[in-house]
């Protein structure tokens, strides 16, 4: 897991817990979360705001795997969101989750949002295996997330569904034996329920 030392404490803290702070006239610094979330705090007058960091969480899916999930609070304007997501390799994957509030918000209230959310996610099952591979299961409705990937050079989208990062091509795949059917594809915000 590649660390970076953080500019204003000084703390070694994993890449994706780091944010360059500044602007192209003064300069960039990298600051880990906390150090961000403070100045960010500051700026925005909110002398109260306390940067909370929770321990990971272990969640089991429908399927009975179970997933660990990190989590990590950001600071933007008058907003704070609350990240879980999962690692591989030291590196975002598999299932990914926010939940957005205002920054006076009770930080283990918005805790206890976001787990409730990530249960009704992990509750249900959009995909499964079978011998002819990947399956969208009943009642035709599959719900995911739009990704990066790094085989393709950005050219192609991955797509993350039950926490399963699947390419393009397979989604495709996927979803051939519907010739002839309708489809509706919505694009929404991390932060919302869906």
């Amino acid at each position: 897991m590649l660390k970076i030392k953080c500019e204003g404490c000084g703390r070694r803290a994993p890449s994706f817990e780091v944010v360059d702070y500044g602007s192209m006239d003064t300069g960039y610094k990298q600051l880990c979360r906390r150090c961000f979330n403070m100045k960010a705090a500051t700026a925005a007058g909110l002398d109260d705001f306390e940067h909370v960091d929770f321990e990971p969480v272990r969640l089991t899916d429908t399927g009975g795997k179970p997933h660990e999930f990190h989590f990590r609070t950001f600071m933007f304007g008058t907003g704070v969101a609350l990240d879980a997501f999962e690692l591989r390799d030291g590196n975002l994957a598999g299932y990914q989750f926010q939940v957005i509030a205002e920054p006076e918000e009770d930080q283990l209230a918005l805790l206890d949002r976001l787990i409730e959310k990530m249960r009704r996610t992990l509750a249900v099952k959009h995909i499964a295996d079978s011998e002819h591979g990947l399956q969208i299961t009943e009642p035709l409705v599959v719900r995911g997330r739009i990704d990066w990937d790094s085989e393709q050079g950005g050219s192609t989208p991955m797509v993350v569904i039950d926490g399963r990062e699947i390419s393009w091509d397979e989604f495709g795949r996927m979803i051939s034996g519907f010739e002839g059917f309708q489809f509706k594809l919505e694009i929404r915000d991390k932060s919302e329920e869906i």
